[in-house]
């Protein structure tokens, strides 16, 4: 049997998890712990023209800025980048110089793929090893696999990859496409395998992928804690201790997870990676995993809704993220619901007679009860709650522009809310037009109390009184009145979220007079 070698990832497919802003002390720390631990191939990050060099990042504008993170030279390792296919100007890249960068992974779409081996022949020639990495081969056909393997063969690049972008690869699949290659690649050439995690099967397959005799020499493709865009990628840890155990390897282990402990953690804690379902779904249909970041990032869809959304994606459009058409499905699909404007002119009327006191979710709902109830006594206005029907207040209607609140929410309320129409309900109080009363201000666009605080500007109220708009902390127990409304958020959310709110309290107190009854409970004041 062949060479089973390891590649870890982490400082390149990683870094979705961070912008791939490590820190220099950090990349330095990662590269070591690898090396001890013993990881035959090492990637030290993205190489780009685009690139603007810093030395925090593993982003890099030349192969030089590489060298200067990786001194070592070390016989037994092989150090490699990623470029992604035309993204470096190739009449700019210096031939192969005995330095210890020494290989370079191209990466490139189906609609690429003989521009894209075009450009790993200009690389070859400069000296370096370059690994052939198609991007999810699982859209190819055999004829397309074979035809492209037929002129790999004549390029003989170092490595020819597996590549399973977007998790969907089940063990039958990974095993037809591997007996497709092993009797057609050249047999000089190493075959790799790159997963994703979105179906959890990154290690089970790849541990099939190790266990069949080979008559090649194999890479498979991992990260640290399986740090990666999504849902991740394989565990270097735990595919490293496999390996020692089935194939006599001797990685140590320790070293991975202290470097976790020491260097990567902080990361996981700010904006997790891992297995969802909205990670499953883009597995399902096909989707590149940023579709899910961003449906899953709106905290408004059910399970059902995130499967309608992603069963209105064009196939044109599911291999590539579009950040503007996403938004457009998510409009379409939110403001898809018939409006209906039942009750409005009562409602205005109302509102403009009484007055109007929002109860917001958050927790100072609770310790300021007292206040809320002196000024609801005082001013008689009336009362709408978001997303609930507040246990310590008489709420006369309950807003919701949110599914998931409106499927925990106890139907026979409905006579009391006021819904937007990406709600169906057959008989609420009023139904308002979604598409009307979303933003543009990032963390907050569909956000329920800015919501119905744009709809009250727009019939007319020229004063606003809230209580309980805390915003956001990342100790998940502060931030609702009701525990069943907690969500799990990360750091980089809650601050987005915060600051969304501050932009958008100052841009609408020049339209009306806001009034926080609460105001000393708030997580975003410091932004304003």
């Amino acid at each position: 049997m062949k060479k089973i070698s390891v590649l870890d990832c982490t400082l390149r497919d990683g870094g979705y998890c961070n912008n791939w802003k490590f820190g220099k002390s950090n990349i330095i720390k990662i590269i070591q712990a690898l090396e001890e631990a013993g990881s035959e191939i090492i990637e030290c990050g993205y190489l780009s023209d685009i690139n603007q060099y810093d030395e925090d990042y593993s982003k890099y504008g030349s192969i030089s800025q590489i060298e200067q993170i990786v001194s070592k030279d070390d016989a037994d390792k092989l150090y490699v980048c990623m470029i992604n296919y035309g993204e470096v100007d190739l009449d700019a890249l210096p031939d192969y110089g005995g330095g210890c960068l020494q290989g370079i992974r191209v990466v490139f779409h189906k609609d690429k793929v003989y521009d894209a081996l075009n450009y790993c022949a200009q690389i070859i020639k400069k000296g370096y090893k370059v690994f052939v990495q198609p991007m999810a081969i699982m859209d190819y056909s055999d004829e397309e696999v074979l035809n492209m393997i037929d002129n790999v063969n004549y390029l003989k690049p170092y490595a020819f990859y597996i590549v399973d972008s977007f998790g969907v690869m089940k063990k039958r699949d990974l095993l037809h496409l591997y007996y497709m290659v092993e009797y057609n690649l050249s047999d000089e050439i190493c075959l790799g395998y790159h997963s994703h995690n979105n179906l959890q099967l990154s290690y089970s397959n790849a541990q099939a992928f190790a266990e069949i005799p080979k008559s090649r020499d194999i890479i498979i493709d991992c990260c640290i804690f399986g740090m990666g865009r999504g849902a991740g990628n394989l565990n270097s840890e735990l595919f490293m201790r496999f390996l020692n155990e089935t194939q006599g390897k001797s990685y140590q282990i320790l070293p991975l997870i202290a470097v976790y402990d020491e260097a990567l953690s902080v990361f996981y804690n700010r904006k997790p990676w891992g297995y969802s379902l909205a990670n499953y779904l883009s597995a399902v249909y096909k989707c590149h995993p940023d579709y899910a970041t961003y449906f899953e990032g709106k905290s408004t869809l059910t399970i059902d809704d995130l499967n309608s959304v992603f069963n209105l994606i064009d196939n044109k459009k599911r291999n590539r993220f579009d950040a503007e058409y996403a938004a457009n499905i998510y409009a379409e699909y939110m403001g898809a619901q018939s409006i209906m404007y039942k009750n409005n002119e009562k409602f205005v009327t109302l509102v403009k007679e009484r007055g109007i006191l929002i109860i917001a979710s958050g927790k100072s709902t609770i310790y300021e009860k007292n206040k809320i109830d002196a000024f609801i006594q005082k001013n008689n206005c009336v009362v709408i709650s978001i997303n609930t029907d507040n246990d310590f207040y008489h709420s006369e209607f309950i807003f919701l522009s949110n599914k998931r609140r409106y499927k925990q929410i106890d139907k026979s309320l409905k006579r009391k809310m006021i819904i937007t129409s990406n709600i169906y309900c057959d008989n609420p109080y009023m139904v308002i037009a979604y598409d009307n009363y979303i933003n543009n201000i990032s963390g907050v666009e569909d956000n329920s109390t800015m919501m119905l605080i744009s709809y009250l500007i727009d019939i007319g109220i020229k004063q606003i009184n809230i209580a309980g708009l805390d915003g956001f902390s990342t100790d998940l127990d502060n931030n609702y009145a009701d525990e069943s409304m907690m969500i799990g958020i990360n750091s980089e959310t809650v601050k987005l979220r915060n600051k969304g709110i501050a932009k958008f309290i100052k841009m609408v107190n020049k339209k009306v007079k806001i009034n926080l009854i609460t105001e000393d409970n708030t997580n975003w004041r410091k932004y304003v």
